[in-house]
């Protein structure tokens, strides 16, 4: 069977259509639906509305979904049952999509046990997780309106993954949503198996094909043009959490939360003491003196709290004002799709700049476990995630160290 949404002619916010094909029958049906949307907001080609992470548009563009799926569904059971299509009760269920009824999940379906994985780590997981989690539910609703059918636990299988990847590729996800998603899938089928449900899990192999990363850190001359750049008053608590970032190598969720009560004092060495929210591990992180500095300047204490979107959008106007206008390459997220993109590096600034800066700046420098202890990253395959993969300082330092060793050996 085949869908087909279009507009109708006339008014300035208009009637979607849906023109529904059964290809087995070789009948077509013909609904207007009660949704509406204008022209310049509607993607003729997709069919769909043309930003469908935009708020007003996201609720339209699920019911787009589950109109196909829910009609496929419907078809198909009329099939198994050997039964007549009826007209009356397509537009039944397109009446009541479109009214926004809650829709009730099959008990064996893949969203079923998804939501019900989600619900009980709500409150055992940071909120930044849970969120991920609902992100990875939502995109598989989206898949099931791709399929135009819905998914059950038992029926995941290899199929599903290519299909899922095709989808993810068309659709320009970045591909870390892409395997994340797909990961989660496999969580979710173990989840289902300790319910006593068989599934597939064990026939599930997920390979990737390894991608060259596109890293973008601050060198350490970088961060000592932001240190001498003079910003306006406004910038200035933005760039003084940017300066603690890049030498504590914390989460946004953390740094920004450093207050006067976690300062210690550990012999004559002034430390940070907190619980990282992602992780829940104790870390205990000696001041780097930039650091003590910053702290003594605000009256021994941190600068004022900002949010996460202010914050992005004032350390990029801080690197443009530092001219940090050097060329890069770079994967740029743009909703969930991503695109490798070039452009002047403050314009890829944002709130985990510090972190990546933190361990590229030090690896190799300082122990590699000390360094874990301060980012509290469990494994050293994590902890290298962070760095950049090429560094010109360290090429310099192995080049001196070669001099050294052959200079050392000559003169024996």
């Amino acid at each position: 069977m085949t869908f087909e949404f279009f507009l109708s002619a006339s008014g300035k916010q208009k009637n979607i259509y849906l023109s529904l094909t059964d290809n087995q029958q070789n009948k077509t049906y013909t609904f207007r639906t009660h949704l509406r949307i204008s022209d310049d907001d509607w993607d003729k080609e997709k069919q769909r509305p043309v930003n469908i992470y935009q708020k007003k548009h996201k609720q339209l563009n699920a019911k787009l979904d589950r109109l196909k799926k829910e009609l496929a569904e419907y078809i198909r059971e009329k099939r198994e049952e050997k039964k007549q299509i009826q007209q009356r009760a397509l537009a039944s269920v397109i009446k009541t999509v479109c009214s926004g009824q809650t829709q009730k999940l099959s008990e064996n379906s893949l969203l079923y046990y998804m939501k019900w994985y989600i619900n009980i780590k709500k409150e055992l997981v940071c909120h930044s997780t849970y969120k991920r989690y609902k992100v990875f539910y939502h995109l598989l609703e989206r898949f099931e309106g791709f399929l135009c059918e819905k998914l059950y636990v038992e029926e995941i299988n290899v199929d599903f993954i290519k299909n899922f990847i095709v989808f993810g590729k068309n659709e320009e996800y970045s591909e870390n949503t892409i395997y994340r998603t797909i990961h989660f899938v496999k969580t979710i089928l173990n989840f289902a198996e300790r319910k006593g449900v068989r599934t597939c899990v064990r026939e599930l192999e997920i390979r990737r094909e390894r991608q060259k990363r596109e890293v973008v850190t601050l060198t350490e001359n970088e961060i000592s043009k932001i240190q001498q750049t003079e910003v306006p008053k406004e910038l200035q608590h933005a760039k003084d959490w940017l300066l603690i970032s890049c030498y504590t190598g914390q989460r946004f969720s953390d740094f920004m939360n450093f207050d006067y009560h976690n300062l210690q004092c550990i012999g004559e060495k002034m430390c940070l003491s907190f619980v990282q929210q992602k992780t829940k591990k104790d870390i205990l992180l000696p001041l780097h003196p930039d650091v003590l500095n910053t702290v003594k300047r605000n009256g021994n204490g941190f600068p004022k709290l900002l949010d996460i979107q202010h914050y992005n959008d004032d350390i990029k106007e801080i690197g443009r004002l530092a001219n940090l206008n050097l060329l890069v390459k770079a994967r740029k997220r743009f909703g969930f799709r991503s695109k490798i993109v070039e452009a002047e590096k403050w314009e890829f600034l944002s709130s985990h700049i510090g972190r990546r800066s933190f361990a590229t700046n030090f690896y190799g420098k300082i122990p590699t476990p000390l360094l874990m202890e301060a980012t509290g990253h469990s494994t050293e395959q994590m902890f290298l995630r962070y760095i950049n993969p090429v560094d010109k300082d360290r090429a310099l330092s192995l080049g001196s160290y070669f001099d050294k060793m052959y200079e050392e050996r000559v003169a024996v």
